[in-house]
């Protein structure tokens, strides 16, 4: 068997995803196995001070940058890159087919906000579970978010520690190919890609149909995104966003961006105009509704509009509980951070994806299966993570003060996550997907990704 498919096919049977400590350990442990092919040093900090390290393998001249937790509730791809680790550093037959190449594996990108979603990376992975001890940065303090961009009014040039490390990183090594490990919460695998790549498409394909998961067939993720193929897309950069806002809102799309920067891919590009980047979703929970093209009775506008207006509604009802305590909170951290952000964003956002969504010709036809689970039961699915992080602010609070009303307001908040996942537990009914299933797609489609970007560098 090519070496290739045997390392796909070798991935184990993982039942809990590794902590930050754990992921560092591992590479420890392999650069002292490994001396010859192996480094592991430190590239940056982060904002809490806490290093940021790189593990190098192999000496080509040819550059691959994977990174793990660009968002850090997103650890697959954790797993993935720890896996792919110690299969370059021992299996020489796999590591022989990509020549000339040295791989830049940095596991937690972001290990503070990481650290911050460990509370689940041991299960149970339900919704609620997950919700609960969820966190994801404000999107000024994203790593995938925050790399320098100039354009048009927008001149954001404020990257956060760790988007500099990896900027340090980039400019360095000018990299021919950048994976950045991303992960959706429910719904089916996708991809965004920095290019036409055609020839990529059927082995995507190939990587989740092999394992029985769903392609996500449903509302795409950004409304801008332009489609390659099934579950394919162009990647988005914030002048796509940039250029959404403008063509649907009044306001200067820099008000409505904020302090949030472009990506990876943008900013490798500056340093090697032919960089190939993948961006490989893949979901923890799995419904065959997320692929079902079948037509239903309603109108796609109207369920996109009737989602919308879910969303205001649930964001007021947050305020509702979060905003009388505001002025009492003592505890200044990073999930008051984002959810200050997350709030603020949705009024801002909201009202131009309304806008678009009441003139967007596209949304004239008869929803699918697919696109209706998508903003109904998928939608109300993200709609508690805000409500968890609330919760993780108002217990911090209580227990730094002792005041009664912040442990009143966070059983409010439990009672009413309780309510929503009791309801989602019925008409998702999901399945957990197995964490090797989602390496081996996060794998093969980066491996064959690799081989393409080589190539066209070559």
């Amino acid at each position: 068997m090519d070496a290739i498919k045997q390392v796909i096919k070798n991935v184990p049977e993982y039942t809990f995803f590794k902590t930050v400590d754990e992921l560092n350990e591992s590479s420890r442990e392999l650069t002292e196995k490994h001396p010859d092919i192996a480094s592991f040093y430190q590239v940056g900090n982060s904002m809490a001070g806490d290093p940021i390290y790189c593990l190098k393998i192999g000496k080509g001249s040819k550059a691959i940058l994977l990174y793990g937790f660009p968002h850090p509730n997103e650890p697959i791809g954790s797993m993935m890159l720890d896996y792919l680790s110690w299969q370059l550093a021992e299996n020489e037959a796999f590591r022989n087919r990509f020549e000339d190449v040295s791989w830049y594996i940095v596991k937690a990108a972001d290990n503070d906000g990481a650290k911050l979603n460990e509370g689940w990376f041991k299960g149970p992975y339900t919704p609620l579970n997950y919700a609960l001890n969820f966190y994801r940065p404000a999107g000024y303090q994203q790593v995938e978010w925050t790399f320098p961009i100039k354009y048009k009014t927008l001149d954001n040039n404020d990257p956060i520690p760790e988007t500099k490390a990896l900027m340090k990183i980039i400019e360095e090594v000018k990299p021919v190919f950048i994976y950045s490990l991303h992960n959706a919460g429910f719904g089916g695998v996708y991809n965004y890609i920095s290019e036409d790549a055609p020839i990529l498409y059927p082995i995507f394909e190939k990587a989740y149909t092999d394992l029985d998961i769903p392609a996500a067939l449903g509302e795409p993720e950004m409304p801008y995104a332009v489609k390659f193929a099934d579950a394919v897309y162009k990647m988005p950069t914030t002048v796509d966003t940039y250029e959404f806002y403008a063509a649907n809102s009044d306001k200067d799309p820099a008000e409505i961006i904020g302090k949030s920067g472009t990506c990876s891919y943008d900013y490798g590009r500056l340093f090697n105009e032919k960089v190939f980047e993948l961006v490989c979703e893949v979901p923890y929970y799995y419904n065959p509704k997320i692929e079902d093209l079948s037509l239903t009775e309603f109108v796609r506008r109207d369920l996109v509009l009737a989602n919308l207006e879910n969303m205001k509604s649930n964001y007021q009802k947050i305020k509702d509980i979060y905003f009388p305590l505001k002025e009492k909170i003592v505890i200044e951290s990073p999930l008051k951070t984002a959810l200050d952000h997350f709030i603020e964003s949705a009024d801002k956002h909201l009202p131009v994806q309304e806008n678009w969504a009441k003139t967007a010709k596209e949304l004239d036809a008869r929803a699918t299966v697919a696109e209706a689970f998508d903003n109904g039961p998928v939608s109300k699915t993200y709609k508690m993570l805000m409500w968890g992080m609330l919760r993780r602010i108002l217990l911090l609070n209580f227990e730094k003060t002792g005041e009664c009303e912040f442990k009143e307001a966070a059983e409010k908040v439990y009672d009413q996550m309780k309510e929503m996942s009791d309801a989602l537990e019925g008409e998702l009914d999901y399945v957990v997907i197995p964490i090797k299933k989602l390496v081996q797609i996060q794998l093969m489609s980066g491996l064959y990704a690799t081989l393409y970007a080589i190539d066209k560098n070559s």
